[in-house]
């Protein structure tokens, strides 16, 4: 990295005081020198004035610049904090030191060999910042583990010393004490951090770096695993950062992988979930190329699939690409349904899944929160007493087969190659065997839910949302399925409601919630005697 002339000239003092300073530390213990703790007290304000130079210069760098430009920057602001805040944890120490009176009580020896750790990880910051070092980087992160082990080990000594009940307060503050040696080792991890995502262009930890080491050394082909390039693409809502893996001469998008990381649970859900659409209906989903997991995270790396989503195809391709696109969607669809298609009747549960993400709705737009109320002697029921209501409503309707459905079934996870003519699925860790109004219901409030204002643009995604209902209401007749219509009315008002989470436009999340309230009150009005004539009225719901 090619660091500024005066950031690199702060950064280097700023390096060497908190050498100093650990350096005096170290032989502060050897010693208890009160002339030492004050040179250690006395130059708090030094390394703060220096980390202010750096942050001052940074920002005005960022100030403007593209965001590939900040990135520098960003990452030195970042280490010069890291670093004040060892030369903090420097005097923390000398504080508690000062409190203890039986200086053994400290074992005084243990802290010599760690705290040369943390002299030798920064001596390797500057070199590892010039150089876009990553190797060296890593190394400065392998001291945190370390510390905690030795941490670990020199707390256990000094609780056994507690049970004896003698010098308690002496060894209080050893532990406090140790515990700054420790907090230095997690500092000089995210230090290394820091060095690591600016060389990658991305925010990433070591568990995620580790995981994507392994992941590319993994690729077969002609591609040198040290050259490919990483870029990030996007990431979800439950916590997972999606990465596109590249050769350095290959176009924009072009990605040799798609490399995908977070929590473990959701890793391992989605790892599931692709190798059953494999087994169940190959070539729909992509491959998995490798999994590793690491503590409470985890990995995957999978094939890139060649095309554009749905949604791209819908806002901005031609007409007869999207007409060509929801076809050939509809006839996968169709065969997945027939050919995963079993006997036994299913019930998603539209109503309980809305009531467990109800408070996470209110959370976000309590204006929705409201009680029973009376207009002109007429009983207007809070949306809660309708949706209770319709749990009670919906017990007795059950979906007459069960399909294998996406489970997050929206239109940035479907991918369609014109190329091929073939249509994909991704991000399907919620796949199972289900009520396909599911999906459908999804897929049709993910459309509506794009803040799209042109009028005529609108108007296309309201006609393809039309398509699809009837293609899927086809289907649903010639299945035999008479309660379609009912179970799609309260899919619908589940997946209106649930999606006004992640939307902050109230206009439109108002929209949305009167459109879910709608449908309840139409259900609710449905007798046995009405079910097989009830329509879900699609052009009204989704227009505007």
């Amino acid at each position: 990295m090619r660091i500024p002339r005066n950031i690199r000239n702060n950064l280097r003092f700023l390096l060497a005081e908190t050498g100093s300073q650990l350096a005096n530390l170290q032989e502060y213990f050897g010693s208890f020198s009160n002339t030492l703790a004050r040179r250690i007290l006395d130059r708090s304000g030094y390394a703060g004035n220096l980390k202010m130079r750096i942050h001052e210069s940074c920002l005005n760098r960022i100030a403007g610049s593209a965001e590939a430009d900040a990135v520098l920057p960003r990452a030195l602001e970042s280490v010069a904090t890291d670093l004040e805040r060892i030369t903090e944890l420097c005097r923390d120490c000398v504080h508690q030191v000062e409190q203890v009176h039986r200086k053994r009580c400290l074992r005084p020896a243990a802290y010599a060999p760690m705290l040369q750790r943390v002299i030798k990880a920064v001596e390797r910051v500057e070199p590892a910042i010039r150089n876009s070092d990553t190797h060296l980087a890593l190394k400065i992160g392998r001291v945190s583990p370390r510390l905690q082990r030795a941490c670990k080990l020199l707390l256990k000594q000094y609780t056994d010393d507690l049970k004896r009940k003698k010098h308690t307060e002496d060894l209080i503050a050893a532990l406090l004490v140790t515990h700054c040696i420790e907090q230095m080792g997690d500092t000089l991890l995210n230090i290394s951090e820091t060095i690591i995502s600016a060389n990658l262009g991305q925010s990433v930890d070591m568990d995620r770096y580790h995981s994507l080491q392994s992941s590319i050394d993994q690729l077969e082909g002609d591609h040198d695993a040290s050259s490919l390039v990483v870029e990030p693409v996007a990431e979800t809502r439950s916590g997972s950062a999606i990465s596109g893996i590249s050769a350095p001469d290959g176009d924009a998008g072009d990605y040799v992988a798609i490399f995908k990381d977070g929590k473990k649970r959701k890793l391992r859900e989605e790892r599931e979930g692709l190798e059953s659409w494999n087994e169940i209906f190959p070539g729909l989903a992509p491959k998995i190329l490798s999994y590793h997991k690491r503590g409470q995270s985890a990995s995957l790396l999978i094939e890139h699939l060649a095309g554009s989503t749905f949604e791209q195809i819908l806002l901005h391709e031609p007409r007869q690409l999207l007409q060509e696109t929801l076809q050939q969607l509809n006839r996968t669809l169709e065969s997945v349904w027939r050919e995963t298609r079993t006997k036994k009747p299913v019930a998603a549960n539209y109503m309980r899944q809305l009531s467990q993400r109800l408070d996470e709705v209110y959370s976000i737009h309590p204006e929705f929160r409201q009680g029973n109320s009376l207009v002109c002697g007429y009983e207007v029921p809070s949306f809660d007493t309708l949706l209770k209501r319709a749990r009670k409503y919906e017990s007795g309707l059950r979906a007459p087969f069960g399909v294998y459905i996406h489970g997050d079934f929206n239109v940035d996870n479907i991918i369609y190659d014109p190329v091929e003519k073939k249509i994909s699925f991704i991000d399907l860790h919620r796949s199972r065997y289900m009520d396909y109004v599911q999906d459908v219901s999804v897929f049709m409030v993910s459309n509506y839910r794009l803040q799209i204002l042109d009028r005529p643009l609108r108007r296309r995604i309201l006609e393809l949302t039309g398509d699809f209902y009837r293609f899927a209401a086809a289907f649903a007749q010639q299945s035999g399925d008479q309660t379609f219509e009912l179970r799609l009315a309260l899919g619908l008002a589940r997946s209106f409601v649930t999606s006004t989470r992640f939307i902050l436009d109230k206009s439109l999340a108002r929209a949305m919630f009167l459109r879910s309230r709608y449908l309840l009150e139409q259900v609710l009005a449905t007798g046995p005697k009405q079910v097989q004539h009830y329509r879900v009225p699609v052009e009204e719901i989704f227009v505007g």
